[in-house]
């Protein structure tokens, strides 16, 4: 019995299991390897049409004379540049951007603090409120237009006319102002959710300790809270912003471009089906790649200046 204790454990005949710096890289190479897939999947659903309308935008190529198609260089951007409608439709899609994305934000930083509280019935009133996310964006414009802020049998009428206030032809007399309330409504629910997520991944140790300190709920929310959340309210900013720049079914179904609310997206929908210039068209859509690029890099840089401690950028 004692030999037999004392005897050598044998190794049964296989691979060796690799450690350290090898077994390292081998995880590693096995984690790209399955990566791949995924890259190679993207590349094709989107690098591909990106290239294929870059070819596109240096074709001259109207769907009225198909016959007559060819190269034309950068004829097609000096185009672009040189048309006024450019310009203007920059202007209305960074400023109905921007300002969804702004009061997005603070919509959903102000409901996304109230959900994280314990209350009666949490649970229906989260699931409530990312309702207006989960609606296709072609039935929430319907919806708005014709139940909501119908200059006739609208809701928001209905409501004034018991204030004793006229009605407003909301659709045309503040078109401006409809777009961005619709994308408010619906693009809120998406950051709330985002910053929820951040407020729950809180340490509540350090909520509790901060308690027992004296600390006040404004001062634990604008030293504690706030800086925890900067990674997911940038990521909530950047994806709104993206989503937003893209924004077609709102504008197309309710103001057709009308009073200052012609966007990128809805310019070139003009351009390629209604003028159809495929050619100009698809500069249009490089224009609006670039300027999504630009303007999710300014919001990144610029917005959150605020989190930063003491000027010191990360």
């Amino acid at each position: 019995m004692t030999a037999l204790m004392s005897a050598p454990t044998r190794r049964r005949p296989g691979r060796a299991p690799q450690t350290g710096q090898a077994g390292h890289r081998h995880r590693l190479a096995v984690s790209r390897a399955l990566l791949w897939p995924a890259l190679a999947t993207s590349i094709v659903l989107t690098q591909i049409p990106f290239l294929l309308t870059i070819y596109y935008s240096l074709q001259s190529w109207n769907m009225l004379r198909p016959g007559d198609r060819g190269f034309t260089g950068l004829d097609n951007y000096v185009s672009v540049l040189r048309d006024g409608s450019f310009l203007s439709s920059l202007g209305a899609t960074v400023a109905v951007t921007g300002t969804a994305v702004v009061v997005s934000t603070l919509l959903g930083m102000l409901f996304a603090v109230l959900l994280d509280r314990k209350f009666v019935g949490r649970g229906l009133a989260r699931t409530l409120m990312i309702t207006p996310f989960l609606v296709m964006p072609a039935a929430a414009a319907l919806v708005w237009k014709w139940s909501i802020l119908d200059a006739s049998t609208g809701m928001a009428n209905w409501g004034l006319g018991l204030l004793g206030l006229p009605p407003v032809a909301w659709n045309t007399e503040l078109p401006m102002v409809t777009i961005i309330l619709v994308l408010t409504w619906q693009y809120t629910p998406f950051v709330m959710l985002i910053l929820l997520a951040g407020l729950q991944a809180q340490d509540k140790d350090v909520l509790e300790a901060a308690a027992v300190d004296g600390a006040g709920a404004l001062r634990t929310f604008g030293e504690i809270t706030l800086p925890h959340l900067r990674q997911y309210v940038e990521i909530a900013v950047l994806l709104a912003s993206i989503m937003l720049l893209q924004v077609f079914d709102p504008i197309a179904i309710m103001t057709r471009g009308t009073g200052g609310t012609k966007t990128l997206s809805y310019l070139l929908y003009e351009r390629a089906f209604v003028g159809l210039e495929v050619g100009e068209a698809a500069a249009y859509g490089v224009m609006t790649v670039l300027v999504t690029i630009v303007v999710a890099s300014v919001a990144l840089r610029t917005l959150f200046k605020v989190f930063s401690k003491e000027g010191i950028d990360r």
